[in-house]
């Protein structure tokens, strides 16, 4: 397979021959990387400082405050994702996408699902009254 300049539009590197996981230029130069990383962490530092001014300053309606931290930490979960761990829509990324689904998927089923036993067995629960009367005090 020819791999001339000319065949590929507008910078597309489709049907080119790679090794499978590699950049398709070539690996990043250290200062690509560098900034990668430099612009991660301003993002992360940003979105901490935001989570705590939040709580601090009284701008924010405070049953709001809740849904802000929540929208705040999915944002420092998504900038992580993208600028540390290099979780792209790349072909070559979708096993790591798929197992980072699979895993969410676990998380969430344990989690929801804990909550909901403890809400019921907290519901079927003999009242204390009930079960003092049943001791016989």
């Amino acid at each position: 397979m020819s791999t001339n300049p000319e065949e590929f539009e507008f910078g597309s590197h489709i049907g080119e021959e790679r090794v499978a996981g590699a950049p398709p230029h070539g690996p990043p130069s250290l200062r690509a990387e560098l900034r990668g990383y430099i612009i991660g962490l301003v993002l992360a530092a940003v979105l901490t400082a935001a989570s705590f001014w939040s709580l601090d300053e009284h701008v924010i309606y405070a049953p709001g405050i809740v849904m802000a931290l929540i929208v705040l930490g999915l944002a420092q979960v998504g900038v992580h994702l993208v600028f540390f761990l290099h979780l792209t829509t790349a072909p070559d990324n979708t096993n790591n996408a798929l197992a980072l689904a699979f895993g969410v998927l676990i998380v969430s089923l344990i989690f929801f699902g804990s909550i909901w036993v403890m809400y019921h067995m907290n519901a079927n629960m003999i009242p204390t009254k009930t079960l003092m009367q049943m001791r016989g005090g």
